[in-house]
């Protein structure tokens, strides 16, 4: 009951935006709150079902925002024949020169190893970048004002969600088989070192992403406004309905990705719900709950955190898919720490740590709240000010303090929780 009462008030809260301020603003909330439902579940797993610390949320979103471009964007004929080949040649090299180093690690006698590893790595590197410099300055002064890019693979950019979830598995698999033997707060700073680290490549490598200019235009999976404006049927039946065809044409578009939003986060739902409730589910939590009575009981926990720490990231990638997606571009300089990495642990720790319908429900509360704070702050201020006189100095101060109302109600919302209900509002079962 407390559950059904909890996601009715998500329902009526979204239903009130639509009546009291526009159907758009409603549509745009719920689209953004299902993809936070969805980065919420990932942390979830990661924490409420093994105790993994993952500070680097953000840079799992970014993965997934570069599969779209990746997967989705036509290849620049161009950019390729200027140097995209040398460029997959040099990487391949690089993963050549990792790879011999690892062997020479495991075949040579400890007396000359560190020695030969030093000369492949230092020696490689020269190399690498001896081919990859050039390739990339004539890739990127290829039309710099529209592409300067390699442009993606040209597939449907569906395609390009699931992609997002295997390249930051991929990512995370690497993170983990060096990080996962830390401690939980060395695994913090690494996990948001390496998200910085990726925010960086995407910011600079401007022939891979064109940096900070963005990718604009990316494909999208439903039809685009200015089509069904022109299409006859589509206008017609808007007006049967007294919408003008340019609203008509943002609700049926914004709707169409609440469609798809739905779906995926309904698999990925009950996918976490079968998991969390098999055996394997079990295991996680024994493993959580105390680490030294799993290992005795013979359970590998450095796997199972290997595990449990790809799935989450996947998740996060798949989220970050999707919301570029949404966006119609990858704009590298807005992924930021504040919105996608602490704003995701507040909706799991009020949702319920360790509850996957509460780690859903924190994110369609506190992505409301973050929307539309500011706006309920401003009509605040504007009414408790309302009877003081122009020029006044506590009056410019309370409408200046406005634009802080989203920082300070997370604040105290997370205080109150932690207060009154500290497992959460839906706790873990």
């Amino acid at each position: 009951m407390r559950t059904l009462v909890l996601f009715a008030l998500i329902a009526v809260l979204i239903l009130g935006t639509g009546v009291l301020q526009s159907w758009n603003s409603a549509l745009i909330i719920l689209n953004m709150g299902l993809v936070s439902a969805i980065m919420a579940l990932g942390v979830n797993l990661q924490w409420g079902l093994a105790g993994l610390f993952n500070v680097g949320v953000m840079g799992f979103v970014a993965l997934g925002g570069l599969a779209v471009v990746l997967t989705s964007v036509a290849p620049v004929p161009e950019a390729w024949a200027a140097g995209g080949w040398r460029v997959t040649g040099a990487i391949a090299f690089a993963f050549a020169a990792i790879a011999g180093a690892v062997l020479a690690w495991k075949a040579l006698p400890r007396n000359t190893r560190g020695w030969a590893v030093a000369a492949i790595a230092i020696g490689g590197f020269f190399v690498y970048r001896a081919v990859l410099d050039p390739a990339v300055s004539a890739i990127e002064s290829v039309d710099p004002a529209a592409t300067g890019f390699l442009g993606g693979l040209g597939l449907p950019v569906l395609l390009a969600w699931p992609v997002g979830g295997l390249l930051a598995a991929g990512v995370a698999w690497v993170i983990g088989k060096t990080a996962l033997g830390l401690r939980s707060d060395y695994l913090a700073i690494a996990t948001l070192g390496i998200a910085e680290i990726i925010l960086a490549v995407l910011k600079n490598e401007d022939w891979l992403t064109r940096g900070v200019k963005n990718v604009i235009g990316l494909p999208r999976p439903v039809p685009y406004e200015i089509d069904l404006q022109n299409d006859p049927g589509f206008v017609d039946t808007a007006a049967g309905i007294g919408l003008d065809p340019t609203t008509a044409s943002t609700i049926y578009v914004k709707l169409g990705y609440s469609v798809l939003f739905a779906v995926v986060l309904v698999v990925l739902l009950v996918l976490a719900q079968l998991a969390l409730k098999s055996p394997w589910g079990r295991m996680m939590r024994a493993v959580r709950d105390n680490e030294e009575a799993a290992e005795a009981m013979g359970k590998d926990v450095t796997a199972r955190h290997l595990q449990i720490f790809i799935l989450g990231s996947a998740l996060c990638g798949i989220a970050g898919a999707m919301m570029t997606t949404l966006d119609g571009q990858l704009t590298p300089s807005s992924y930021q720490p504040l919105r996608y990495t602490f704003l995701i642990w507040v909706m799991v720790i009020v949702g319920g740590s360790g509850n996957n319908l509460g780690a859903v429900l924190g994110g369609f509360l506190i992505w409301f709240l973050w929307v539309q704070v500011e706006p309920m702050g401003q009509w605040l201020m504007g009414a408790i000010t309302a009877g003081m006189a122009d020029g006044s100095a506590l009056k410019a101060h309370l409408l200046g303090s406005v634009q802080h109302m989203r920082l300070l109600t997370m604040g105290v919302i997370l205080l109150l929780v932690l207060r009154f209900a500290p497992r959460g509002l839906l706790p873990e079962r």
